[in-house]
């Protein structure tokens, strides 16, 4: 069995880990995320370190990283961050600064992306061919496949982006979005969330009021993915998740929402098994890197 490295690039960590799956996880590290020369210097010395204790060399390296970013292979900027609000991070060759220094086949996606092909390998996706996987946290992302393709076009999906139905009366907060203002990620982030109520999301006990604005807008946004990639599944990772009262109450407002159009049982009878937590947990962001290696690495089953 070949051994794989991953970079899980988050805007606040990175994690690196070897290995080639949820049971073989050889070697991690993780670390803060300063500037890109720092930042990734310590990734491909933490890879440089594991290559010397390894029996077998490493075959490809994956990295599932914060955006926005450009995941296309015949794109003069393919793997390069691009356009991100990160201080000091916007055009970063990023892909292209690990493959030159470690000469090792690259795959470069979204962390979202990454995420939702670990969980098709691995996870709660498994025997799917069209899903979507959203994180919902510092940020809102969202990923997926169709067709058994992960979801690519002009650039990469931006569902954190969507713009959602906002009762002014209601809610009058005007979003965290410094691109959008009240899109779903300024309006349902755990930033947008401790703004709004002056605390901590975690800190919010579950009868707060809080709680039932956060899944309206959680189920506008799921709504409107459902009803234009009709996906299989629906896995909502990240921080604001670990909620566990939060996933009943998005699973009714979203029934509320479709109001019997989408005649399919998994939405009618089986919405517990329809929108759902990972199955790998707080693990999918590096899997999913290990996962993109494999894909360039040839070992596209992860078998």
């Amino acid at each position: 069995m070949s051994v794989y490295g991953g970079i899980e690039a988050g805007g606040t960590k990175f994690v690196c880990a070897v290995g080639s799956g949820p049971e073989d996880l050889r070697g991690e590290t993780r670390f803060p995320t300063t500037t890109p020369e720092e930042t990734l210097n310590r990734a491909i010395a933490f890879f440089r370190q594991q290559q010397a204790t390894l029996d077998e060399p490493l075959a490809a390296i994956g990295v599932a990283a914060f955006g926005p970013l450009d995941p296309d292979p015949a794109s003069p900027t393919f793997g390069f961050i691009t356009t991100t609000p990160k201080p000091g991070w916007a055009n970063t060759d990023f892909a292209g600064v690990i493959r030159r220094a470690l000469r090792l086949p690259v795959g470069f996606d979204t962390d979202v992306n990454g995420a939702a092909l670990a969980e098709q390998r691995w996870g709660a996706a498994q025997g799917l061919d069209t899903f979507v996987y959203l994180t919902i946290g510092t940020g809102i992302g969202g990923g997926g496949m169709a067709a058994g393709r992960l979801l690519h076009g002009l650039l990469h999906p931006e569902m954190g982006h969507l713009r959602v139905p906002h009762d002014w009366e209601a809610d009058p907060f005007p979003g965290s979005c410094p691109f959008h203002g009240d899109c779903l990620e300024g309006l349902a982030s755990g930033p947008a969330l401790e703004q709004r109520w002056g605390r901590r999301a975690e800190t919010l006990p579950s009868d707060h009021p809080a709680w039932a604005l956060e899944a309206r807008y959680l189920a506008l946004g799921l709504t409107n993915i459902i009803l234009t990639l009709a996906p299989q599944r629906i896995i909502l990772g990240g921080g604001v998740m670990q909620q566990p009262f939060l996933f009943p109450l998005v699973r009714r407002e979203v029934q509320e929402l479709l109001n019997g159009y989408i005649h399919a049982t998994e939405i009618l009878e089986r919405i517990d098994d329809y929108i759902v937590p990972p199955a790998l947990g707080n693990r999918a962001g590096v899997l999913g890197a290990i996962a993109l290696a494999q894909n360039v690495g040839g070992e596209e089953n992860g078998e």
